[in-house]
């Protein structure tokens, strides 16, 4: 009789099965472990609502997580009884973490321009479509060659935040350099394949589904790691060629911010705000926007109003009368 799978084991398995990202996948994993850890290592199945309240109270009140850090555990455990142990979980009374409200740092064009001419190479090219598209970091290091379009001069943004597919604008700008470094990648996808390489990892569904997908062209990432790795999900040997990992644009970004003189503390998702309230100032509608940036709810886009220089708090000061 084949043993039962452990519960962390099973607890990927959920995940992968609804597609969702590796990276959620490590969350749910840590936060289950951390909850079956400070219950004493007591079984998931013994425990429910009240074993919940205690662990996120805990970590609101002692740990002194965020309020989205916080809301991230939740999403974990209920995931686990829902999912995996099909036990769910209908109401739990937490005492949550305050969570601040904060206005996103905005550069102006000026700075936006400083900063591009500190860069070159991959980073310059991505901070162009960060602030020229108005993508997350993650959303713009994961895109395939196939989502870039550049006929109808669109980028086509997979799996986004919320799990959804979304169009956004291709800079034009960017157009002449970004054709250029694909034909480089594409070299360097062929000299992969001429060693036996050539593999870029799919979500999970799809490389079921199409087993021989992972080594062509129009699956590669747009911006390639400069190492190969093997799959972390994976229980085989073989190397892939994953995206360039975020932090070497973050810490790349933040260089090219200092070297620029700009005393903002810059993050490559300040371009992201930059391009939402640079396109407010300009005019566009708010619904627009929310389309572009991917919010599910336009409140979300509202936020770029109040550092918008135009509109509810675009006031001139009595002493510039």
């Amino acid at each position: 009789m084949p043993q039962e799978r452990k519960l962390l084991d099973r607890v990927r398995d959920a995940v992968r099965l609804k597609n969702y990202s590796y990276r959620t996948e490590k969350a749910y994993v840590h936060w289950i472990k951390r909850y079956i850890l400070y219950h004493q290592k007591r079984h998931p199945a013994e425990m429910g609502a009240r074993e919940i309240e205690v662990f996120l109270t805990h970590l609101a009140i002692e740990g002194h997580v965020a309020a989205s850090t916080q809301n991230q555990a939740l999403s974990a455990l209920l995931f686990l009884y829902k999912e995996v142990l099909r036990q769910p979980i209908e109401y739990v009374d937490v005492t949550w973490a305050k969570k601040p409200v904060r206005l996103p740092v905005v550069l102006t064009r000026e700075e936006v321009d400083a900063v591009i001419r500190q860069l070159s190479g991959v980073p310059l090219l991505v901070t162009q479509l960060l602030y020229g598209s108005g993508l997350r970091l993650t959303e713009c290091l994961r895109l395939r060659v196939q989502d870039v379009d550049f006929g109808q001069k669109m980028l086509l943004v997979r799996d986004g935040k919320g799990q959804k597919d979304r169009t956004t604008t291709l800079p034009q700008t960017v157009v002449p350099d970004l054709q250029t470094h694909l034909q480089r990648v594409k070299k360097q996808h062929h000299d992969d394949l001429q060693k036996g390489y050539g593999r870029a990892p799919l979500p999970h569904a799809l490389a079921r589904k199409y087993p021989h997908a992972e080594t062509e062209w129009v699956w590669q990432f747009v911006f390639p790691s400069t190492k190969l790795s093997r799959n972390p999900r994976g229980d085989d040997d073989r190397l892939y060629r994953y995206h360039l990992h975020e932090s070497t644009i973050q810490r790349t970004v933040r260089r090219a911010a200092q070297a620029a003189g700009v005393n903002k503390r810059v993050t490559p998702h300040t371009f992201r705000h930059s391009f939402a309230t640079h396109l407010l100032e300009a005019g566009y509608d708010i619904r627009t926007i929310q389309e572009l940036l991917g919010h599910k709810d336009v409140k979300t886009t509202m936020i770029y109003t109040h550092v918008a220089q135009r509109g509810a708090l675009g006031v001139r000061s009595p002493l510039d009368w």
